[in-house]
């Protein structure tokens, strides 16, 4: 009988990058709630892949922006690091063509670990050549002289099966730390208000990027049918009239979507209600954030 494998693989960059849509490729399913914008992922989410004698525990992090401000930010940026303590190997995504200060920020908190670093150079699908990411890892490699360096397009699945051997490369050997058919230790009350928020993200990015937090008040399963009840909280009475819409068409559009997606993930009939509520301050108040789940995470 061959020796088991199974470590922890922290994903980690600055917003935007790609880096709960490499998570979701990896795993083959969606787990991390994914937007174009910033902060849609606020919580380090695992993403566990069990694969003969492999396991590989991932962890999906909040971008880290070196300007994350207020409450939230803070938790942010602490959520982030704190995944990078411990781990075997410390998957850093990067942009193809582009190298921000909110990437230096991440590359600074990286040097600070003592984890193998592998530089996942991301949406290469979109480059002419290969060979134009030549300059970009060699300016990376003066950062990471150690590190290796993988070109994916982790939307396409582009050289994720390569990526996926590396991983396993840095696996120990170990006891499996999961149920063989287990993919997040995330409960199915967090996912469903996750799926709620995505939604929310979408449809209203640009009028409400960060304003809102979900919580569900009720999770029921009869057997038949699964009841969810999601409360939305958002800071500002405009803001409950935005997602409300006319005549209650945006939060039924929103209710809709989001009742597809948890009917996929439960595998049954969902009834779904969903009702908004002001609240003022919350993303700015240490205390709100610990009642809505948002606790550092050690």
């Amino acid at each position: 009988m061959n020796a088991q494998h199974c470590g922890y693989a922290a994903i980690v960059g600055r917003p935007n990058v790609g880096k709960s849509t490499l998570l979701n490729h990896l795993l083959g399913q969606k787990l991390s709630i994914t937007s174009r914008k910033p902060q849609t992922t606020r919580h380090n989410i695992l993403g566990i892949k069990t694969e003969g004698d492999y396991q590989m525990v991932f962890v999906d992090t909040p971008g880290i922006n070196q300007h994350q401000a207020g409450a939230m930010g803070r938790y942010l940026k602490r959520t982030a690091l704190t995944a990078m303590r411990d781990v075997d190997l410390i998957l850093f995504v990067v942009d193809r063509d582009q190298w921000t200060s909110a990437d230096a920020a991440v590359a600074v908190e990286i040097g600070r670990t003592r984890a193998p670093v592998v530089v996942v150079l991301n949406k290469v699908d979109k480059l002419d050549a290969v060979a134009a990411l030549l300059p970009r890892i060699a300016a990376l490699t003066e950062i990471f002289p150690a590190a290796e360096f993988l070109p994916v397009s982790a939307l396409s699945g582009n050289n994720l099966d390569r990526l996926e051997a590396v991983i396993k490369a840095h696996m120990p050997v170990g006891p499996f730390c999961f149920a063989e058919d287990q993919y997040t230790d995330r409960s199915m009350r967090f996912l469903a208000a996750e799926i709620v928020r995505e939604k929310i993200t979408r449809q209203l990015g640009a009028e409400l990027p960060y304003s809102t937090a979900i919580e569900i008040e009720e999770f029921r399963d009869d057997g038949g049918i699964c009841h969810i009840g999601a409360l939305i909280l958002v800071e500002r009475e405009g803001q409950k009239k935005i997602i409300i819409g006319d005549a209650g068409q945006r939060i039924k559009k929103i209710g809709e979507q989001a009742r597809h997606d948890i009917e996929a993930l439960v595998d049954k009939r969902v009834m779904l209600r969903l009702w908004v509520k002001v609240k003022r301050g919350w993303s700015d108040d240490e205390r709100a954030l610990r009642s809505l789940g948002y606790r550092d995470e050690r």
